[in-house]
């Protein structure tokens, strides 16, 4: 089986743009896993927030679990918004082909609305949002 596979992959690439459209697919980061969360614990999230109130916790963590197929390090963005508005960014380094890590953004009184949160590429492409609410 692995000998058919090997066989034909090596068909597939000898196709005329085979190999560029292979190496935009195989480049792509994709999340498998995003969430806000109260707590990252063993490099996992132990919840994930919809709501919580702004007394509960003193931060919360936008974790984010990344398949990186060419196992190059990468940057992605994590955009913290607030009532529509940027409130927060950091850039998080992707160091592997699975790869997780995780934001931190501290939570007050005037903390209090909607909000969301954005990871990005290094390019800027949007590739995955969670939201949540603050009471």
């Amino acid at each position: 089986m692995r000998k058919l596979f090997a066989f034909l992959t090596a068909f597939w690439l000898c196709l005329p743009g085979a190999t560029a459209s292979m190496a935009a697919e195989g480049g792509s980061l994709r999340i498998t896993e995003m969430a806000v969360t109260t707590k990252v614990s063993r490099n996992n999230p132990i919840d994930a927030v919809r709501r919580i109130n702004h007394r509960s916790v003193p931060a919360l963590y936008c974790f984010t679990r990344i398949v990186n197929p060419s196992g190059e390090e990468t940057p992605i963005r994590h955009v913290w918004y607030r009532n529509g508005e940027v409130v927060g960014e950091q850039e998080l380094q992707v160091k592997g082909q699975k790869w997780r890590t995780w934001s931190k953004r501290p939570i007050d009184r005037d903390s209090i609305g909607t909000w969301r949160v954005e990871a990005l590429d290094s390019a800027g492409k949007l590739l995955k949002a969670v939201e949540f609410r603050i009471n």
